[in-house]
């Protein structure tokens, strides 16, 4: 039976999987101005409004399309306290038909951590959990994460990794203590054999670690790639022939929604050389499969 408490794949163009709940409802910042000042730098989104989810809706809503919707909780390593996953949920779960819930758990939050995973699957709906090593101060296969792991393979939801450079501190001194190497996809390699029935989601063309990127998910059933985070028109060419041949069933479209939005994301993706019967794949069919959604 279809979940009703998810959007409708049958009645939407595409899946993005990969969009930013960047203030709160009492007009918290999900980043420390600093950080977000560089992010928008890097971006060229500089000043760019941050809609709240209600406002996230609506724009999705407009163009028929579903989001996935997270925010990062970096708050051991930056010390920036995080917007609460809890609202997060809250506020998507008043538009299912538009917005998937994700969340996010500090891995160094311990066997708390763990305890909130299970509580935000089971009593909030989430659908799934965002983590950024880079940001958190952690590597992918660090045993601190080991149990956190656990619990959400045995929820049966998928684990988004951020993998490659990020613009999140690029500029500030000392890259505000975003340390670039915990990002190499070739680290979430580790997690993905030690929990093999462990859905994963390699975000972002991972450079300088394209390669690496294809090879994990190429060799380990249950790792995807999403394309967010750049326009289209710069992806490595390595990217678009595996997209196009051995990943065709694991690619995602995600756009990294506000700093790019889906508008742009798609105008270029229209002009890449993309196979007729693996674009709607890539737009749709694989993320509603990875989600668990299904027409009604």
């Amino acid at each position: 039976m279809a979940d009703r408490s998810a959007p409708d794949p049958a009645g939407l163009v595409a899946i993005d999987v990969h969009t930013h709940a960047e203030v709160s409802r009492t007009g918290h910042p999900s980043l420390s101005p600093e950080l977000m000042a560089a992010s928008e730098q890097y971006f060229g989104a500089k000043g760019h409004r941050q809609p709240t989810v209600d406002e996230m809706a609506e724009y999705y809503r407009q163009r028929r399309m579903a989001a996935v919707v997270f925010t990062v909780d970096a708050e051991h390593n930056l010390g920036h306290p995080p917007i609460a996953n809890e609202e997060v949920a809250e506020s998507c779960a008043a538009h299912p038909d538009v917005l998937v819930p994700f969340a996010s758990i500090d891995p160094w939050r311990g066997r708390a951590g763990v305890r909130q995973a299970r509580r935000l699957v089971e009593e909030h709906g989430v659908r799934g959990f965002k983590f950024h090593p880079s940001l958190q101060g952690f590597s992918p296969g660090d045993r601190l994460a080991y149990p956190l792991y656990e619990a959400i393979e045995e929820l049966g939801v998928p684990a988004l990794f951020h993998t490659g450079q990020t613009g999140i501190g690029a500029g500030v001194p000392g890259g505000g203590g975003v340390r670039l190497k915990h990002s190499n996809p070739l680290l979430v390699d580790d997690v993905a054999v030690d929990f093999p029935e462990l859905r994963i989601i390699l975000a972002h063309p991972s450079f300088p670690w394209q390669d690496e990127a294809l090879a994990v998910a190429t060799h380990k059933p249950h790792v995807y790639i999403d394309l967010s985070g750049w326009s289209p028109k710069y992806f490595p060419p390595q990217l678009v022939r595996y997209a196009n041949s051995l990943l065709q069933d694991k690619v995602l479209f995600g756009s990294d929604y506000p700093v790019i939005t889906p508008d742009r994301w798609l105008r270029d993706f229209e002009k890449l050389d993309i196979k007729p019967d693996v674009r709607p794949k890539i737009l749709k069919d694989n993320a509603a499969r990875l989600l668990g959604l299904t027409a009604r």
